[in-house]
């Protein structure tokens, strides 16, 4: 498996310092986690731009390690305003979130919409071993389309690879029942 091991209780324990403010729509288990990522194809990433913040959509594969630490894996041009930000800091944070149908009611205070989502914070790493950008670019055609494809050598030369590590990450859920 892919440099992904943090240990699961480090992931528990930062998750009970509370990033989620209403605690009874946190999704803790795991694997109500990977539900959420299974749903989502889009992953917001936040970054910072000097004194600025920039976010960017991007299309994600996934991986969660035995234990209990999330890759996500992108692809990307070799150079613009992302990669560049990114080189300069890697500290992110990331939002994917699923929506669902609105709620509508008598009182629009009381209205919203059915989501979840998971957010975190990570570091993001640059993947140059031919071998783990073909293992990262096979999980974002996965979970792009559903197929398993193995990417050869020749394709991954000219694109850029990179995973966000992130052991601090939490779940929230408001879905139908």
């Amino acid at each position: 498996m892919l440099d992904c091991f943090i240990s699961f209780a480090m992931t528990k324990q930062v998750r009970r310092g509370g990033i989620v403010r209403r605690n009874d729509r946190e999704v803790k288990d795991i694997r109500g986690i990977e539900e959420i990522l299974r749903r989502c194809r889009t992953c917001h990433v936040a970054m910072i731009d000097g004194a600025a913040p920039y976010v960017t959509p991007l299309s994600f594969g996934y991986e969660i390690s035995g234990g209990g630490a999330l890759c996500l894996y992108f692809h990307s041009a070799a150079e613009g305003r992302k990669i560049d930000i990114l080189r300069r800091n890697d500290s992110v944070c990331f939002d994917i979130t699923y929506e669902g149908e609105p709620i509508l009611s008598g009182n629009p205070c009381n209205s919203g919409i059915f989501y979840a989502s998971v957010i975190g914070f990570g570091k993001v790493v640059f993947i140059e071993d031919a071998d783990e950008k073909r293992t990262a670019l096979s999980a974002v055609y996965r979970r792009q389309t559903g197929e398993n494809i193995v990417f050869t050598a020749e394709q991954t030369k000219n694109v850029c690879v990179f995973k966000i590590v992130s052991t601090e990450f939490t779940g929230k859920s408001n879905l139908r029942s």
